[in-house]
């Protein structure tokens, strides 16, 4: 079975939580602290495969949670950390936001594109700091540790795009799969009736000078770009490869077409679903002209192809256009003209190629962007005032640090406020108009508002990190 898009729910490892320990030994009647550091949570990892062709392996496996930490010890012994869960996927699979609450999609996280490239869609939780971090010149003996944190969940869409060089294109029976049986080693299902091929297939060509990949993408009609046919679920695929290769039934098919407008229909279609598949680079392939009676239309086709191919260049005829302007005539049933069109592909991909691999390097400092917009959004909170005297805070790093606290020990909550007040949080509620006696709200804990002093802190200038 063929899998191209699925949604899965990602979890990391929640944080192990820190130890509160103090030294007992012999003659040392007030040993210091020496409780030891939770371990960080596994983190779940996808990872590209050349080795996995399909989302099979998520069509009926939705959940997947990676190893947690365990809790640190006295003695100053550490926890272990969790271990990540790494998810294999298919090369070519674009990974995405999604809310399963809205149904909708959002940042595009990662496009795993070469094999074994990797990215973290769910974080570990950090472990929870042992008393030993919280030492400061006054308080020498502090009784309390970091609980572990959450780590970070949610879902992401996975949606497979085959990674190819060339895509055939073209009406339903217009001879795709025949043509890729013929010049690779792939073997479609080839029938004399429409929507034959149900699913994209791949093949390897061996060319004179020049291999490479050729997808057969199935049949497209007028009104894919709107999903009819499956046409959402088939053109994506072509978005991916940098060359077009479309196949024209000059015979008109069963139906008696028209191979011109045809030619039209398709293109027409590619731009409607994507506006830069309209630039993209494509040659245009006669087929079934072995079959009498295909001359007047092989030389109409010939005339709009040169036209589209002039109009492509800016009117120019002598420029370079993205449209080749000969006409590739062959017969997928006879082999006749397959040996200059694979050549002709294959120096067509191999220029592309170049061209893709000069843009690479000129971008060589990739920065993952979405960690940063994600640790952004997490650094974020607001305040919203509820009712008179009553206030919420939200935001990711905020309520962490409140699910990190242990509140049956006055310590670690004098510590919280201490965070808090260095966050900004507390500046943020006496400017919302909260006041010393009204009531707070973090995650599902409700405390009294008490204003600071940074001169009585006793952590301050404690290094958190």
């Amino acid at each position: 079975m063929f899998v191209d898009k699925v949604r899965i729910y990602v979890k990391g490892g929640d944080g192990g939580a820190g130890c509160m320990s103090f030294r007992r030994e012999a003659h040392v009647p007030k040993g210091g602290p020496d409780g030891g550091d939770g371990g960080h949570g596994g983190n779940v990892v996808l990872q590209a495969d050349q080795g996995v062709s399909s989302l099979i392996g998520y069509r009926f496996r939705h959940h997947f949670k990676a190893q947690r930490g365990t809790h640190g010890q006295g003695s100053r012994k550490h926890g272990a950390n969790g271990e990540d869960l790494v998810l294999k996927v298919p090369v070519g699979t674009v990974v995405r936001e999604y809310d399963d609450e809205t149904k909708e999609v959002g940042e595009l996280i990662a496009d795993l594109t070469h094999d074994g490239e990797t990215v973290t869609v769910a974080r570990g939780g950090m472990g929870g700091r042992g008393n030993t971090h919280f030492v400061t010149p006054v308080r020498r003996a502090p009784a309390f540790a970091e609980l572990g944190e959450p780590a970070s969940d949610g879902w992401v869409e996975l949606e497979m795009k085959l990674m190819a060089d060339a895509a055939l294109v073209g009406m339903p029976s217009a001879g795709k799969s025949s043509t890729i049986a013929r010049i690779s080693a792939a073997k479609p299902k080839i029938a004399d009736y429409p929507f034959t091929t149900l699913v994209p297939n791949l093949g390897v060509v061996r060319g004179e000078e020049y291999d490479f990949v050729v997808a057969d993408v199935p049949g497209l009609i007028e009104g894919a770009h709107e999903g009819r046919g499956l046409g959402h679920e088939f053109l994506r695929h072509i978005e991916r490869t940098a060359l077009i290769v479309h196949i024209v039934d000059m015979t008109g098919g069963w139906e008696g077409r028209d191979p011109v407008e045809d030619y039209h229909i398709i293109n027409r279609e590619l731009e409607l679903h994507a506006a830069e598949l309209a630039e993209r680079p494509r040659i245009v392939v006669a087929n079934k002209v072995d079959v009498p009676g295909t001359e007047d239309a092989i030389k109409r086709l010939a005339e709009e192809v040169r036209r589209d191919s002039i109009e492509a260049a800016g009117g120019n005829e002598f420029a370079p256009s993205p449209i080749d302007p000969k006409l590739y005539q062959v017969s997928a049933l006879t082999g006749k003209g397959l040996d200059s069109l694979v050549a002709a592909i294959g120096q067509k991909v191999h220029e592309l190629r170049e061209e893709a691999r000069v843009a690479e390097e000129a971008n060589a400092s990739y920065e993952h962007v979405w960690e940063h917009k994600r640790a952004e959004r997490e650094r974020r909170f607001r305040v919203r005032q509820l009712s008179d005297g009553v206030f919420r805070v939200e935001g990711v790093q905020v309520e962490r640090m409140v699910v990190q606290t242990d509140w049956n020990n006055e310590e670690a909550i004098t510590f919280l406020q201490h965070r808090l007040k260095r966050l900004g949080v507390e500046r943020a509620l006496e400017d919302a108009g909260c006041r010393d006696g009204d009531e707070v709200r973090i995650v599902g804990v409700a405390f009294e508002f008490e204003s600071s002093n940074y001169a009585e802190d006793p952590f301050a200038g404690l290094d958190e990190d």
